[in-house]
């Protein structure tokens, strides 16, 4: 199973955590660790390349382990931007989890 810690501060997501295999199907055939990977990935690119935001990650492919985290110091306004973002992301999570649930464990701390 993958768990997913989303972590918010004031209603804003700062943190993402995803960690471990999904186990729906064998490595390199697994769908929803590749559509996770995919929705996380994406959301870290217009974070990064869209927004312009220089964000802290670490990932371990073999581990299925994912982290990255907002930078306290950001502008009001990129923190706006990165928020549509990030709750795209987390529609898209949860919307995933929704359809397999028996392989993603989704959670949402403030």
């Amino acid at each position: 199973m993958t768990n997913i810690v989303i972590s918010k501060n004031n209603n804003n997501i700062i943190k993402v955590v995803c960690s471990g295999h999904s186990g729906y199907a064998q490595n390199g055939k697994d769908i929803v660790c590749a559509a996770i990977s995919s929705i996380v990935q994406t959301a870290i690119l217009g974070l990064t390349k869209v927004v312009k935001i220089k964000i802290e990650f670490n990932r371990d492919d073999n581990a299925g382990y994912l982290k990255f985290e907002l930078p306290l110091n950001i502008s009001n306004e990129k923190m706006e931007q990165a928020q549509i973002i990030l709750k795209t992301m987390l529609a898209g999570l949860e919307d995933l989890q929704d359809g397999y649930s028996k392989y993603i464990k989704l959670e949402v701390t403030k």
